[in-house]
């Protein structure tokens, strides 16, 4: 246990926000423990070694989670379909990665708050309750998805679809059901240690070194291929890569960990070993798949991850089979679990429930009944007869495409609130990137929905319109946003908590005051400006895109 002795009493530090009591204390984590008062200078590698490994586990596990069942599907597609073209989408993403999930580990270790109730305080109940609205359909979607993972990896292997379903789901609610954090997070680790089952594979296919390094660094597209295609496979890579819960479930787990800000360098070093991870796992199965069906019946012809480990079995022999097949198992369980957790956190913010797994479930019944409820639900549905499974699939990652926007949109504006970040408020160079990154996914957002609504007219000229047309947009809003800032002196939600007791701490100590006493957000007005058009998209295309789900569920197709 490392332990120091605490440079400033903290009974003399100001009250700090804190929804539930089980999230102070010492941090518990899976490879050390931090004394809670500890704030003393680390010496040496050893020290800060030590220091790392307690804090090792958030952005391991929201990263490796993240490499779940739709990830498997959608990367092996890629490789299947067209070889190794795609890989610099990887690399494009890389940088997206880290500046979101760096913008939430900050939110939770610096406000205490999860992401869901810092919408409802800062944007009000109706964005309040649309983002726990819309995560709990998403991931309620997307938790099927991981048990149709496990049914597919259980199902190579000859395991009955019925108890292995089964199985995972009591696996996957006993391990966050003990009471104690530190069992669950070295349950999860030993799940990303399970990652690895994909680095033999490619050992055992061996695809060219050279092709996938050059793919990775230097964009192309498949020669021949259909842009329009193309184009919805690259946006179910962005999508698959960069989802929402992955927002609320890190800013809610750092919380949960009693991470504060003097370890923020610390979660960022975790942040980008998990960043490596899912980096090193997708570009793992793009090439195998691309190196095993290369000139093969089944390339350009992807079924589902089955498939996959039928092909390897076929072309390359049953180890690496297998081990796909145990790797496809592992990643969706991990999913299943973060997925699950990402929901009950943001309801229990929300609902002012107690909400840890620090806490039995006795003591935290609504937490854990969502957490259960969901996994329970999604187990269900794979195992009902006529569910349709592939209908289900294809909604989550138009869903995800739509909603992702509006969650980079909140994360901006509040990564600015100076009354929520204090000095931990976003730099230019920081908002102009996510402002870049928002633009690009609203644009890919709105070919994925049109895609959708309107799958014969959605063609190469459409798609290079809206890519062209929405820079130019973006580029004259971008403008016109700058001048009025300029003109109004706003800066987001502009307000200034540097005064009183807080005036003096160090950055590494200031922490976000309790709720009741934060400021009231003063939009500026091109802050309003966004959240009026973004509530109009969200309306509008998120509802016909439910219409059209709808609708193909009731036709019997999926």
């Amino acid at each position: 246990m490392i332990s120091h002795t605490s440079a400033l009493d903290a009974s003399s530090l100001p009250a700090t926000a804190v929804l539930d009591e089980a999230h102070r204390g010492d941090i518990r984590g899976a490879l050390g423990t931090i004394a809670e008062g500890d704030h003393a200078p680390r010496l040496g590698w050893g020290a800060h070694l030590k220091t790392l490994l307690a804090i090792l586990g958030p952005g391991l596990i929201v990263m490796v989670g993240d490499n779940d069942a739709g990830a498997f599907g959608t990367y092996t597609q890629a490789g299947q379909n067209y070889g190794t073209a795609l890989l610099w989408t990887l690399a494009l993403l890389i940088p997206v990665l880290f500046v979101n999930q760096e913008m939430v580990l900050r939110l939770g270790a610096v406000t205490g708050v999860g992401h869901a109730r810092l919408i409802l305080e800062r944007f009000g109940r109706f964005w309040g309750a649309f983002s726990v609205i819309d995560l709990f359909l998403l991931n309620a979607l997307t938790l099927v998805t991981e048990f149709i993972g496990i049914s597919l990896g259980l199902d190579y292997l000859g395991v009955p679809k019925l108890w292995g379903v089964l199985g995972a789901a009591i696996l996957v609610i006993a391990a966050a059901s003990t009471g104690d954090f530190r069992r669950f997070e070295r349950f999860a680790l030993a799940l990303v240690a399970g990652s690895l089952l994909l680095m033999p594979v490619v050992l055992i296919v061996h695809p060219p070194v050279g092709q996938i390094a050059r793919d990775f660094l230097v964009p192309r597209l498949p020669a021949g291929a259909k842009l329009s295609e193309v184009m919805l496979l690259i946006i179910a890579i962005v999508g698959t890569t960069v989802a929402p819960w992955q927002l609320f479930f890190q800013q809610s787990y750092v919380i949960d960990k009693r991470i504060t800000p003097r370890f923020m360098r610390y979660e960022k070093a975790d942040l980008c070993l998990g960043i490596v991870l899912v980096i090193v796992g997708a570009v793992a199965m793009m090439a195998f798949c691309a190196a095993t069906f290369a000139g093969r019946p089944e390339f350009g012809n992807f079924g589902d991850a089955g498939g996959v480990a039928a092909g390897l079995e076929r072309y390359v022999g049953p180890v690496p089979a297998v081990l796909f097949a145990l790797a496809l198992i592992d990643a969706s369980i991990i999913g299943a679990a973060a997925v699950s957790l990402a929901t009950a956190y943001a309801i229990g913010d929300v609902l002012a429930l107690r909400h840890s797994l620090h806490r039995k479930p006795g003591e935290a019944k609504g937490f854990f009944l969502v957490y259960a409820g969901l996994i329970a639900l999604a187990a269900g549905l794979v195992l009902t007869p006529g569910t349709p499974l592939g209908l289900l699939t294809n909604a989550v990652q138009t869903l995800a495409g739509v909603l992702l926007p509006s969650a980079s949109v909140f994360l901006l504006l509040l990564c600015n609130d100076r009354a929520v970040l204090g000095p931990w408020v976003n730099g230019r160079a920081m908002n102009l990137f996510t402002g870049a990154v928002i633009s690009v996914l609203v644009m890919l957002s709105l070919i994925l929905t049109a895609s959708v609504l309107f799958p014969d007219a959605t063609n190469e000229t459409v798609i290079v319109g809206v890519l062209v047309g929405g820079s130019l947009v973006a580029l004259v809003t971008a403008g016109a946003l700058a001048l009025l800032r300029r003109r109004t002196c706003a800066d987001g939600l502009a307000v200034d908590p540097a005064a009183g007791d807080r005036a003096t701490l160090p950055r590494e100590r200031w922490r976000m005051p309790p709720l009741d006493q934060l400021p009231l957000a003063k939009l500026s007005l091109p802050a309003r400006v966004w959240m009026v058009v973004l509530r109009a998209y969200l309306v509008v295309a998120g509802g016909l895109v439910l219409m059209r789900i709808v609708g193909l569920a009731l036709g019997g197709e999926g």
